[in-house]
């Protein structure tokens, strides 16, 4: 592990605005044609009210998190997760890009580190040579609590104050580093990966629906999902 690589948590309280710093970050990075993975999760809407949570990668592989309507085990307040599909997209999305690449977990949260899988993933992505920008909550969680402890990890808290202007400041960072590594990798004759093709985020407008309704077995199939602006658990 390169330990000039960033590895930036994104701390603040739920609904402060983590998961739209995210979003934009990852948006920016793949605007700058940066190697990126990763993902990001937000919630699903239905005539305004909050039904469930969807997981989305980088590449645009997405599944429904959690779900009112979902059994579990586990369940988190109102919510059975579906820790199967939640798997499906976040495994692969934290195994890629290669070595100088970027990426971005949106979040460490009660509803992910219920994955075992994920968890040992998450300590795997962080001793290789990417740059890591993590979103978590301010609450104290054993998972948590162990990687705000690593070595080169830097918390960056996230507050009405700063989180606007937060996408910016992190990309002038990362591409910075990544401009650093590059030059690294020159001297010693090598390169970095080639950017990645991927796939825009979808997040700020409505979920793409396809076998969503059927997955979860949801009688009423004329609703609108929607993607609200922040996420809350509860």
């Amino acid at each position: 592990m390169n330990e000039g690589t960033p590895r930036l948590l994104l701390e603040g309280r739920p609904g402060i605005g983590k998961t739209t710093v995210a979003r934009r970050l990852l948006n920016l990075l793949q605007e700058a044609g940066v190697p990126v993975g990763g993902f990001t999760t937000a919630e699903l809407r239905t005539g305004g009210r909050r039904e469930g949570f969807v997981v989305e990668a980088a590449s645009g592989a997405q599944e429904v998190l959690a779900h009112v309507d979902l059994p579990g085990p586990p369940r988190v307040g109102r919510y059975g997760v579906d820790l199967a599909a939640f798997d499906r997209v976040a495994l692969p999305a934290l195994r890629t890009p290669r070595t100088g690449g970027m990426v971005v977990v949106d979040e460490l949260g009660k509803m992910e580190l219920a994955s075992a899988p994920f968890r040992d993933a998450v300590m795997q992505l962080l001793d290789r040579d990417v740059a890591v920008v993590v979103t978590v909550h301010q609450a104290h969680h054993q998972f948590t609590d162990a990687v705000r402890l690593r070595l080169g990890i830097r918390v960056v808290r996230v507050t009405e104050a700063t989180r606007d202007a937060l996408p910016d400041q992190l990309i002038d960072r990362l591409i910075g580093a990544r401009r650093l590594a590059t030059e690294r990798l020159a001297d010693r004759g090598d390169r970095l990966p080639v950017p990645l093709a991927v796939e825009p985020a979808e997040a700020q407008g409505c979920l793409r629906r396809d076998g969503l309704d059927q997955r979860l077995k949801i009688r009423n199939g004329d609703r609108a999902w929607r993607v609200g602006p922040d996420r809350h658990d509860a």
